[in-house]
């Protein structure tokens, strides 16, 4: 007993002292080690290192759902900008995220951006946060590197529970670099507690430490589900995706300043490095990609393979193991990842995941910024708010999304739901909950929770998925169709694509030839697997096809919204018809069909306007739920009363308005509701303002400024014509 009270008060010691060092954008670049007691001691004991380390992973998590995979500007742009992803609101009702999430109008508007609209002049955003972990990271890094063993647990070369410690901290600072360079391009590099950083180094520079760090210590960690290392701690197998996720990142194309001098752009090995160059310079900076990109391609292959040889007790799931229940039908693998998410339990195919807790004052994004929408209040609601940031392209939903691919009603829902237990269409009109904004991502819904959490909004405590197999998968083809293997990748993309679609349905190599290359079809199946959740942004910039996929979609969309003026509706290639009106109503599905909640849409029920599309409805039962959370006032549930799901018509296809079928929907109690004529309406929203000038020849500016208070303490100026306060 004394020995676990010791322990205790050691872990209490360090923790505070590690947190310590994370406070201030100054404190990140001169901390010092944590250890107030002998080094050896606490960075030789698995217990008390492992203690030491609890500070950065808690600084970490704050970062990852607060900054750079929740809210801050992944929010602001990664979740809304791309050719998939949109924002919900109008283009003059949100400035500080449209200008940065359109690359500030082909650059013309950075000189103007205020440097506050979005970011905060603070040591609340991004740069800061993801510094406040470095910071501690760094602590227990410099402390492990100084014990009287370091160089012995390095030549050992396999794991011991010290050794994967250290590499967790490894990994977390590499994280945060992999963010800041997403975010910022280069950036100061602090690698050491207790020595400062100051002034910009070369994000190639960075790139190439990061990953001879990764490399070193991936030999010496656990993989995940060894030695009791689950799926929110960093791993063997989630460095080997990381090795693999930042070397293609390192090797891609990214917008470079030229005003830092000729010879800034270094490799890890001080080098100077040339690019091939895409496009025209814009605002002192050029797009490019590093000249010995294949280098870093290969390293990719070589650890991407890895992960996918032995993936621990990580699994990709290519049957769903689901039985039907009650008449409900699943048989969808790809949906059972997220439902397992929304269970609150780590997915079969997550490798890592940072950790939230149901309940916990704070921030949580999923299901509030990145998921289906819901118009309740902020307590006591039936789901409470979800604002729903994350919603997409109706050109990418209606005509580019195959509609026998099971990842669709997945990943995008055309309703969302009141808060009183009801479902409703989400309109085009711009705005955000369920009254507007029009399509959103699917993926996380607190109607799907066993114990959703109605007391309050952002408590869900549904974790991040920060790395799964199936990205492991699509990036390892990429890095094999990239450096000539294309037999390999097109065995990985055949995984991924086939498990989507109904047997002998996925047509892979029908794909591959309209994409023009097996790499196109890897990136484009990307798209499809990732859908609203902010990685085809990235994704695009660093592979070069972002010039086409924005033309594409845009040009898609004016011929939807030309066709819907002119005749009603408009016809997509894939067979799908948007139209300008729809016909809904509210129904009893529990009474028809035996449940609200819906999952898969069984094969031939197609037509069936509470079936389809599939994964939506509502909660089975909330007034349990509410019962269970002690809620008294339970008025809202009461106002549809048993008449929860919503019933459509005409989503897919042509219902002529003045017909005999549009008719018979009316008699038979469905209301038409504006759809199409509503893009129609705010064809500014949905055409003028994506991406509004960007002319698919100039340098991308995707990132953001530096704040004042950074520059004033980092020694640096901002570039890429952005303001310097």
């Amino acid at each position: 007993m004394e020995s676990e009270n010791m322990k205790k008060i050691i872990y209490s010691i360090i923790c505070t002292v590690v947190l310590s060092t994370a406070t201030s954008c100054g404190d990140f670049l001169e901390t010092t080690s944590p250890s107030v007691v002998d080094r050896d001691f606490v960075f030789s004991d698995p217990t008390t290192a492992r203690a030491a380390l609890v500070g950065a992973y808690e600084a970490w998590r704050l970062a990852a759902q607060d900054n750079v995979f929740g809210d801050g500007l992944f929010y602001a742009a990664d979740a809304a900008g791309s050719d998939i992803e949109r924002h919900p609101e109008a283009f003059t009702a949100q400035p500080g995220r449209h200008q940065p999430e359109g690359f500030y109008q082909n650059g013309t508007t950075t000189g103007i951006y205020a440097l506050t609209s979005y970011m905060k002049n603070d040591n609340n955003g991004d740069y800061n946060k993801l510094y406040a972990v470095i910071g501690p990271a760094n602590a227990v890094i410099t402390a492990i590197q100084r014990t009287s063993n370091f160089e012995a647990m390095i030549a050992a070369g396999t794991p011991t529970e010290i050794s994967q410690i250290y590499g967790e901290a490894i990994a977390l600072r590499a994280c945060c670099y992999r963010e800041l360079i997403r975010y910022f391009g280069d950036v100061p590099f602090a690698v050491e507690s207790g020595v400062a950083a100051v002034g910009l180094t070369s994000r190639d520079y960075i790139y190439d430490a990061v990953i001879a760090d990764l490399k070193t210590v991936e030999p010496l960690m656990y993989r995940v589900g060894e030695s009791g290392v689950e799926k929110n701690f960093f791993s063997r197998t989630a460095v080997q995706a990381l090795i693999g996720r930042i070397a293609l990142e390192a090797g891609g194309y990214q917008t470079r300043r030229t005003d830092l001098g000729a010879d800034f752009h270094k490799n890890g090995a001080g080098n100077v490095l040339t690019f091939e160059i895409k496009g025209t310079s814009n605002n002192n900076a050029e797009y490019g990609r590093r000249s010995d990109w294949q280098d870093l391609y290969a390293i990719a292959k070589t650890y991407l393979g890895e992960c996918v040889n032995n993936s621990g007790t990580a699994k990709f799931l290519e049957t769903d193991p689901r039985t039907p229940e009650n008449g409900r039908i699943y048989e969808n693998p790809y949906q059972y990842f997220f439902q397992q998410m929304n269970d609150l339990t780590f997915a079969d195919e997550s490798i890592y995941e940072y950790a939230m807790t149901q309940g916990a004052s704070g921030n949580d994004a999923r299901p509030y910024s990145m998921g289906r929408p819901s118009s309740g209040g902020g307590s006591n609601a039936f789901p409470c708010k979800s604002y729903g940031q994350a919603r997409i392209n109706p050109a990418f939903y209606y005509g580019i999304f195959d509609p026998k691919d099971k990842r669709r009603d997945v990943s995008v829902t055309v309703t969302g739901s009141t808060g009183g237990g009801a479902e409703k269409l989400i309109p085009f009109t711009p705005g955000s909950v369920s009254n507007g904004g029009g399509l959103s991502t699917n993926k996380w819904d607190e109607n799907r929770m066993k114990t959703p959490y109605v007391q309050a909004q952002r408590r869900s405590g549904i974790n991040g998925p920060y790395i799964r197999l199936a990205e492991v998968y699509l990036a390892y083809a990429e890095a094999c169709a990239a450096t000539g293997d294309e037999g390999t990748a097109k065995t990985y993309l055949k995984k991924i694509r086939e498990r989507s679609f109904p047997a002998g349905q996925a047509n892979t190599d029908a794909f591959i030839a309209s994409c023009g290359s097996v790499l196109k079809a890897v990136i484009e199946e990307r798209g499809f697997e990732f859908a609203g959740e902010g990685d085809r942004r990235w994704t695009l910039i660093r592979t070069g096809l972002l010039p086409d996929a924005i033309k594409k979609v845009k040009d898609l969309t004016k011929e939807m919204l030309d066709g819907l003026s002119a005749n009603g509706y408009y016809t997509f290639a894939n067979g799908n018809t948007i139209s300008k009106y729809v016909w809904t109503k509210l129904v009893d599905a529990k009474t028809e069909k035996g449940f609200r909640l819906t999952a898969e849409c069984p094969a031939g029920q197609e037509n069936d306007p509470i079936l389809y599309p599939g994964w939506r409805g509502q909660h089975d039962d909330w007034m349990s739920v509410a019962t269970r959370a002690g809620v008294v006032n339970t008025t809202a549930l009461t106002t549809t009363g048993a008449n929860t799901n919503l019933a459509i018509k005409g989503l897919f296809n042509y219902i002529d308005p003045a017909g005999a079928e549009a008719a018979a929907l009316v008699a038979a109690g469905y209301t038409r509701q504006d759809w199409g004529a509503t893009l129609v309406t705010y064809y500014s929203e949905y055409h003028t303002n994506l991406f509004t000038d960007y002319d698919y020849v100039k340098t991308p500016i995707y990132l953001w400024p530096f704040t004042p208070n950074v520059i004033g303490t980092g020694g640096f100026l901002n570039g890429y014509g952005f303001k310097q306060e």
